[in-house]
């Protein structure tokens, strides 16, 4: 924390991650290694072997999760370049959700009730990333009646044993090391997005339990994977995505659900299909600033996994990714009843965060009485902006330009009257 607070600033040498020893000594050790003959590729057999002799469990459920996995780590194998601290950090992140899918499928299996369970009133935040999601989505979250993903359910939907409530110890514990796991690999991220064991979570994980998801190329270089997700139907994935959520409200009912992750604006017609009453609170920025900032975070972020850091390769994938989330995300609101969907100035929010809450309790018709006022005003003022440090990023870094965003994101800046920053 001290190193932190000397620089107060994020490096932009996005080429040069950082590495603590430990890590660059393992790292030696594992292309010498390498070098010897042995082989760090990911196998899909193996994966799925591993999974079922430590679990017991044979069923993965059959929503063609096999082939997206077998797209991915071939995309991993032969693309992204990880380290062998990389290779073995998304080793287990698959391996855990293999492992999760089995118990799920067993779940469902001791209580087929689930299937019936009635989430209540859903308010879903998206919009593109860096532009308030987060903060509004912590804000709802600060509501002890509203439920959301927490941390520890997105990184362990169902823990092992019987102790599953949101807020056990044996859950909570692994949260708060994966965010010091985090801290160690990349002391700057939280400067760029803080990240906190008791805070809420992106529901994306849940999506990443099928492997169609933004994750994957959100943390690595895998474009052949990034493409063929494009071209895929995700409507098994989000059909396993109600099912995970209707576990989770199971165990821990809620009046009312607040759900977010940039990723649904692309799908957003899926989303609306298993979950047809939802309210879209979309939040807008302007995009010469989103988009370096997010490229910015996805530099920090691959540098954990990966010395091969392509800035320029960074700015032109999430350019075309971003056009594309709007575009969709457009044409889908264009066929919503007017009341089903709202828009939140990040200006607006910022300035005053309690007005824009009431905007959209009052939209949700959630009553926002004088505690969830208290609170979320607690909130707001307990984690003000760049309390970590300064972000710093520049279009320039990632061979991106003004004119040519403008050009981009005419439209949307127009269909949605977003100032320039």
């Amino acid at each position: 924390m001290a190193m932190l607070s000397r620089r107060a600033q994020t490096s932009t040498d996005y080429v040069h991650p950082h590495r603590p020893l430990p890590v660059k000594a393992f790292n030696s050790i594992g292309r010498a290694v390498r070098q010897l003959g042995w082989s760090s590729d990911l196998v899909v057999e193996t994966l799925i072997g591993e999974t079922t002799r430590k679990s017991g469990l044979t069923d993965f459920g059959n929503d063609g999760h096999v082939r997206a996995l077998a797209v991915l780590i071939d995309s991993i194998n032969h693309e992204a370049d990880l380290t062998p601290t990389g290779k073995l950090i998304q080793r287990s992140r698959l391996t855990g959700a293999l492992i999760q899918r089995l118990r799920i499928e067993e779940l469902f299996k001791q209580h087929p009730e689930i299937h019936d369970v009635d989430l209540g009133s859903v308010i879903l935040i998206t919009g593109l990333q860096r532009t308030g999601t987060s903060f509004l989505h912590r804000l709802l979250y600060s509501n002890p009646e509203i439920r959301g993903v927490t941390s520890a359910e997105a990184l362990e939907p169902i823990p092992a044993g019987r102790d599953i409530t949101p807020g056990s110890a044996v859950r909570t514990t692994r949260a708060m090391l994966a965010q010091r796991l985090l801290a160690y690999l990349s002391p700057e991220f939280n400067m760029v997005h803080p990240v906190d064991h008791q805070e809420p979570e992106e529901d994306v994980m849940l999506l990443d339990l099928s492997f169609m998801s933004q994750a994957p190329e959100a943390m690595m270089h895998v474009p052949t994977y990034a493409r063929w997700l494009e071209d895929q139907d995700h409507t098994q994935a989000y059909e396993h995505f109600s099912r995970v959520l209707k576990i989770l409200c199971w165990r821990h009912p809620g009046r009312a659900w607040v759900l977010k992750t940039p990723h649904h604006m692309e799908y957003l017609d899926l989303f609306l299909k298993y979950f047809p009453s939802a309210l879209i609170v979309q939040t807008h920025r302007d995009p010469r600033k989103t988009l370096p900032s997010f490229c910015s975070m996805v530099a920090h972020g691959r540098g954990m996994f990966s010395d091969a850091i392509d800035p320029g390769e960074i700015g032109r994938h999430w350019s075309r990714k971003t056009q594309r989330m709007v575009e969709l995300n457009m044409r889908t609101r264009d066929m919503l009843e007017p009341d089903q969907s709202m828009d939140v100035s990040y200006y607006d929010l910022i300035d005053d965060p309690i007005a824009q809450l009431r905007r959209i309790y009052e939209h949700a018709e959630i009553s926002f009485g004088d505690v969830a006022a208290r609170i979320a005003e607690q909130y707001a003022s307990a984690h003000p902006q760049n309390r970590f440090g300064r972000h710093t990023y520049r279009l320039a870094d990632f061979g991106l330009d003004a004119e040519t965003v403008d050009k981009d994101f005419s439209s949307y800046r127009r269909r949605y009257g977003i100032p320039f920053e």
